[in-house]
């Protein structure tokens, strides 16, 4: 007779990290992640993106030199002091990330996605109501939070970042651009290597590297506080 298999409490566990990785990186999360564009919706009614070929480009040069230098890193930071129960590193990574955002929708986004994220938190008893750190919590400082809660790896939990961060901006083309759910689909395969490259990136970098400049990203975002027609808040 063949025997049943069996699960072991390592098995259990690392099923049970990946449940919760995929519940923080679900678009159907309650923190209104879909609302943001990062600057892409001005990019593409300026006409700086027409086509998949562009946005593409645009996507791996912000994995590259945006996210890899920035939001990945401080991932691993912020985390590292969760598990260290180091409060004066995790404020401090979290004003320098506030501060390396280059203009007011994209603060403002950190912002609001930190604070609905950590509602969350608490509503799922994660954290507990008194707990304030950091008192003006980043989106990352709360990904990093939920991360080190569940159980989810360094590496598992960048690369979970990332993804979610590309379906979005994805999800955005889909809506101010003429590109269809198999051609998305089929760029989101396409820069699955981006995020492999970034992840690595990240992993290496050392407190002195940190920080990215994006100046076509910036100037998007600035021109879309004033653009005349919207759909979304960033």
């Amino acid at each position: 007779m063949p025997t049943e298999p069996t699960c072991t409490s390592s098995t259990t566990g690392g099923s049970r990290a990946l449940l919760h990785l995929l519940h923080l990186t679900s678009p159907s999360l309650p923190i209104g992640g879909f609302a943001y564009s990062q600057g892409l919706e001005y990019a593409i009614d300026s006409g700086w993106i027409t086509g998949d070929v562009e946005l593409q480009q645009w996507l791996q040069g912000v994995l590259g030199e945006g996210m890899a230098r920035l939001e990945l890193p401080l991932l691993l930071r912020f985390a590292e002091a969760y598990r260290q129960h180091d409060d004066a590193a995790v404020r401090y990574w979290n004003q320098w990330l506030l501060a390396n955002r280059e203009t007011k929708e994209l603060l403002f986004e950190d912002q609001q996605l930190g604070l609905a994220l950590r509602r969350l938190l608490l509503s799922l008893a994660v954290i507990d109501a008194d707990d304030r750190l950091p008192e003006e919590p980043s989106y990352c400082s709360q990904f990093a939070r939920a991360a080190v809660h569940y159980g989810v790896g360094d590496s598992e939990m960048l690369n979970g970042f990332a993804w979610a961060w590309l379906e979005n901006q994805i999800a955005v083309a889909c809506k101010t651009l003429p590109l269809g759910q198999t051609a998305a689909q089929q760029l989101l395969m396409r820069l699955l290597p981006a995020i492999d490259t970034a992840v690595a990136r990240a992993q290496q970098l050392a407190d002195d590297q940190l920080g990215a400049t994006l100046p076509g990203v910036a100037l998007a975002s600035s021109l879309h506080e004033t653009q005349y027609s919207r759909l979304f808040r960033s």
